[in-house]
């Protein structure tokens, strides 16, 4: 398939709550093949469809084990806490820690419109709160305080040269 450019901060759409996927044919699995291929090009674990610069509900994940597709994902239940390193492809990959459930059931549906439920743990847990909330228009920098979102900011836009 081919490898799509990654949407970078500040980007609209990034901000954006996602459209529903309605269209469950060959476009969306075309569209799918690609979003793996340019995850995986860029040494990622998911990737959501606004970091293409799609205002889609849909993401796709490889992460521990778990490989799926979720469109109109929702996460339906969530316990615990974790708290660990956390970088975006969007957001060149500047880290920062970030608190999230430690286990995580995700609802979506797969690339034929069927329904399903998916629980994940750990750093899968993760990859789905981060991959969903890029569906409702968030970013992992939304869950930082206002000084270390500003100093995520900053450095990414460093190593942009931005001003």
């Amino acid at each position: 398939m081919a490898v799509r450019k990654i949407t970078e901060y500040p980007a609209e759409v990034l901000g954006q709550i996602g459209k529903s996927v309605t269209e469950f044919d060959k476009a969306l699995a075309d569209l799918c093949a690609d979003m793996f291929d340019t995850m995986y090009d860029a040494e990622g674990v998911g990737l959501a469809a606004p970091q293409i610069g799609l205002n889609l509900r849909l993401f796709v994940m490889d992460c521990d084990g778990i490989k799926l597709i979720a469109a109109n994902p929702e996460v339906v239940h969530t316990e615990g806490d974790q708290s660990g390193q956390e970088g975006c492809l969007s957001v060149g990959k500047v880290p920062a820690v970030v608190v999230r459930p430690q286990k995580a059931r995700l609802r979506a549906q797969d690339e034929k419109g069927e329904w399903f439920e998916r629980d994940a743990e750990g750093y899968a847990a993760r990859a789905f709160m981060h991959e969903t909330d890029h569906c409702n228009g968030k970013l992992f920098i939304d869950h930082l305080p206002k000084m270390r979102r500003d100093m995520v900011v900053k450095k990414f836009k460093k190593e942009k040269n931005w001003k």
